[in-house]
């Protein structure tokens, strides 16, 4: 596949994160050229069979970023808004994130050009094993090791890995994690990337002196990341007063039901009574003690960073607060917790299980819940010593971290 200069460049977002980096001297320019392109790119169009007896045309996409600390690791997102350059940003940022936990993994990503509310659970399937099926060669548990992201689950997963080991040939549990637990996954895994964020976000309370009992959270976004995240800091005595979904915003600042909130949504519908509705913007802008973004990227940005009043930031999306908004926060003393840290609980118990796969022995939900929280515990502490060290933020901290892991291996193997 031919690939433009430009399409091959990492996105606008990183690399105003790397260039801010240079212009502080947290590395060199010469660092920043080396980690401005992914290693591989590939777009794959592939057909798939509707339930109407047609055959319709797919895009999808999977990016390697960088290798060079073990195979690539990175979900696999069905959404109709699905690119290169979205793609590309998570690869790069899932390359970080591995080398900030310290697990021996790279960085990557994929994704299918497709609104999943529009097919039938037959059709899904079918476009699974085609992309699947399309992406066989570049992945592979010592290659490139997939997982579920937006819009994707354990079932897809399982479905994926289905059709891998039809084309291998063998059981190859470890070339998928995020799966099931009855083909291989992990106890744990569903809830993970919460816990890692719930984990370091009381790490850092301690360092605060700041007791978690009572401490006001506001959870945008009330997906997997963000309902398991509120039963977690409800289950420590916070009180949620603020959460939403992509078609509603609850709002009580005396405190909403989380059992009431997770019953409403299995049921399809974010609910609790006597909370008021509040505009998406609105929602953030309330006064907290913790917000946490759980939903898309760019939910907190130059038009908004000035109203935000709260104390900590705890990214469990992707990249939701931008560069200079980042920036800004840290002026103002906001402790912003990035989400190469915070929500890197789901990546290490996807390693986590990727070891119970090729050991072929599998741990409990305790033991790993005991694994995350020492591998948690030891990123924060990597990281909170880095910041404080060269009187730096969060993220940059994180940054230079992973950059300099990244680049330590880069240059036993003789690359940089």
């Amino acid at each position: 596949m031919v690939v433009d200069e430009e399409t091959a460049l990492v996105s606008t977002e990183s690399a105003v994160f790397l260039q801010k980096l240079v212009d502080k001297n947290l590395i060199s320019e010469s660092e920043k050229q080396f980690f401005s392109k992914p290693r591989k790119m590939l777009l794959v169009n592939f057909p798939a069979r509707l339930d109407d007896g047609s055959i319709k045309l797919f895009s999808g996409y999977r990016v390697q970023y960088n290798t060079a600390r073990g195979p690539a690791k990175g979900g696999i997102r069905f959404h109709q808004d699905v690119s290169f350059g979205e793609v590309k940003l998570l690869a790069f940022l899932m390359s970080l994130k591995c080398a900030v936990a310290n697990i021996p993994l790279g960085g990557g990503k994929g994704g299918v050009e497709i609104d999943p509310r529009k097919y039938s659970a037959g059709e899904l399937e079918r476009i699974s094993r085609a992309y699947i099926n399309a992406i066989k060669e570049i992945i592979g548990e010592r290659k490139d090791i997939p997982a579920p992201d937006v819009n994707t689950n354990g079932q897809v997963m399982a479905w994926m890995l289905d059709e891998y080991e039809k084309f291998v040939g063998e059981k190859q549990p470890g070339v998928i994690t995020g799966k099931p637990i009855a083909v291989g996954g992990s106890h744990g895994r569903s809830y993970s990337t919460a816990l890692g964020g719930v984990i370091v976000l009381e790490k850092l309370l301690e360092r605060l002196k700041m007791q978690p009992k009572g401490q006001r959270v506001i959870i945008q976004g009330f997906g997997n990341a963000g309902s398991h995240a509120a039963r977690l800091l409800a289950e420590r005595g916070m009180k949620i007063i603020g959460a939403s979904d992509s078609s509603t915003t609850l709002f009580n600042e005396s405190g909403l039901d989380v059992a009431e909130l997770l019953a409403s949504k299995g049921a399809g519908a974010l609910f609790a009574k006597n909370a008021r509705k509040l505009s998406p913007a609105d929602f953030l802008e309330q006064e907290c003690d913790i917000l946490i973004p759980a939903a898309l990227s760019d939910a907190i940005t130059g038009a908004n960073e000035g109203r935000i009043k709260a104390k900590i930031v705890l990214e469990l999306a992707n990249a939701p607060v931008s560069p200079g908004a980042d920036e800004k926060l840290f002026e103002k003393g906001v402790f912003v917790i990035p989400d190469i840290l915070a929500n890197a609980g789901g990546v290490v118990v996807s390693y986590l299980e990727g070891v119970q796969n090729a050991s072929n022995y599998y741990w409990t939900e305790k033991v790993v819940n005991e694994k995350l929280d020492e591998i948690m515990t030891q990123a924060f502490t990597d990281v909170f010593d880095e910041s404080r060290r060269k009187n730096i933020s969060f993220r940059n901290a994180a940054y230079v971290l992973a950059i300099n892991r990244i680049l330590t291996a880069e240059k036993l193997r003789g690359n940089y």
